[in-house]
């Protein structure tokens, strides 16, 4: 009878900071619903690979918090926030739900594509920006807009488009 090999441990993959931050999720539930942090740990371990997931690091934070690998990857693939491949520096993340659509979100999308030369879930060619069509943001009352980073970006035109990507890095 051939005996099954033992999955190596990938906690190792899961920095210092990155733990103590996920130990403060961790905290704010019942010790037996720790699993309830998933989405905040696959957040904090994503920041920490400059914004993008990998399955090794998916099964460190299944490893980490509990869970099943599978159960991890169900909330990955879900939300949108998450990134299974790598992205541009500046990933800019473009409403184009009603509330935008009707404001010109469709504008913003054919500027963005125009002036960075690539698609909606691409990436330009030097790694700067990635863009993304997302749902929406809660910003209905200053659409069209979009967010990069944390920041949200409202009332958005062509030439507002071109000075908030010239102040980029």
């Amino acid at each position: 009878m051939m005996m099954q090999p033992r999955p190596q441990s990938k906690l190792h993959l899961i920095n210092d900071a990155s733990r103590e931050e996920i130990d403060g999720w961790v905290a704010k539930y019942p010790a037996d619903q720790k699993r309830g942090a998933v989405m905040s740990a696959l957040r904090i371990v994503q920041d920490q690979n400059d914004g993008s997931l990998t399955a090794d690091l998916m099964d460190a934070v299944a490893e980490y918090l509990g869970m099943q690998p599978i159960e991890v990857y169900e909330v990955a693939t879900f939300y949108s926030m998450y990134e299974l491949k790598p992205v541009g520096r500046h990933k800019i993340c473009v409403c184009t739900n009603i509330s935008c659509l009707l404001c010109g979100s469709e504008d913003v999308v054919a500027h963005l594509q125009t002036r960075l030369g690539i698609g909606l879930g691409e990436t330009t060619a030097d790694g700067k920006f990635m863009l993304k069509e997302v749902e929406c943001l809660g910003a209905c009352v200053d659409a069209p807009m979009f967010q990069i980073g944390n920041k949200y970006y409202e009332k958005l035109t062509p030439e507002k488009i071109d000075a908030i990507l010239d102040a980029l890095d």
